[in-house]
């Protein structure tokens, strides 16, 4: 499915961001989130699907296109929700819903949770709540990425002599995607460099996170979410497979619907594109 898609940027104070922009220009005002290492083209199949919608998806800080954060800065999950608001100050939306895969999930349900008088509603693809450690092991988790900032500097990105090469490991990247998405994600992941290829997003994003949520956090900012929220599981994707999320969807206040798919079933086919698109465009009709 083709649509006309803008691409636009986004200066914020501390950092310049890049976004698809989709629909009309009075449709409801939507923010569109990506997974982690994925970039805007993960809603390039899904957006075109949702009439009435004006979806900027964003890409995170970091990835895609957007620039990266400055020497020292860090890329929590937190962080990424304080863009998130600063984008729709810059776009003048007071009142906006958010639509988030996998991490970008994570974000929304965060921002919808700390900030409920602004987020309108949520619609979540086979994402909700971020890894969780409890108090005891966080000395060792601050270790472990401490240790791993300082061997950052000695560590190079992988480069690929060809295209098809860099396509054949997302392919078996993280939550593993077929090769459609993995090109259509590729388009604007990759850039040239000597030698060939090699991914735009910054080298930080693969360190260690140094503290994690606990359970209770986590569990506390899903629970403190007000707006109308539909989440749709991949029958084969990460959450199906968690047992630490056994029990808990059925807990919280939304809306959930299983498809056949993996855990990018919005990108991996058309028709997983049109089935995520089936369960949201009712959820976004209701008013």
């Amino acid at each position: 499915m083709t649509a006309q898609v803008q691409e636009i940027r986004l200066n914020l104070p501390h950092i310049e961001l890049a976004a698809h922009l989709h629909g009309p220009e009075d449709g409801q005002p939507v923010i569109a989130l990506h997974g982690w290492l994925d970039n805007a083209n993960s809603f390039s199949r899904l957006a075109p699907r949702l009439p009435g919608l004006r979806i900027v998806a964003l890409d995170f800080a970091g990835h895609g296109l957007s620039a990266h954060r400055a020497p020292g800065a860090s890329y929590l999950l937190w962080d990424y929700a304080a863009d998130v608001l600063l984008v729709a100050e810059q776009l003048g939306w007071e009142r906006f819903s958010l639509l988030g895969h996998s991490m970008g999930a994570i974000v929304s349900v965060m921002l919808a949770g700390a900030m409920p008088e602004r987020v309108e509603r949520l619609a979540l693809i086979d994402g909700l709540m971020p890894y969780t450690g409890e108090a005891e092991q966080a000395p060792a988790k601050l270790g472990e990425a401490l240790r791993a900032q300082l061997a950052l500097a000695g560590k190079r990105k992988p480069v690929y002599a060809a295209i098809d090469r860099a396509v054949e490991a997302r392919m078996h990247g993280t939550g593993g995607v077929s090769r459609e998405a993995a090109e259509l994600l590729a388009e604007r992941g990759l850039m040239p460099v000597s030698g060939g290829y090699t991914w735009r997003t910054d080298s930080r994003l693969t360190l260690p996170s140094p503290l994690r949520l606990t359970r209770a956090h986590a569990l506390a900012f899903a629970q403190a979410v007000k707006c109308p929220a539909m989440l749709v599981l991949a029958e084969q994707g990460l959450l199906h497979t968690e047992p630490r999320f056994a029990g808990l969807v059925e807990g919280l206040a939304l809306e959930v619907r299983r498809l056949p798919g993996k855990h990018h079933l919005h990108l991996d086919d058309e028709a997983g594109a049109q089935a995520v698109a089936d369960c949201f465009n009712p959820f976004f009709a209701v008013p």
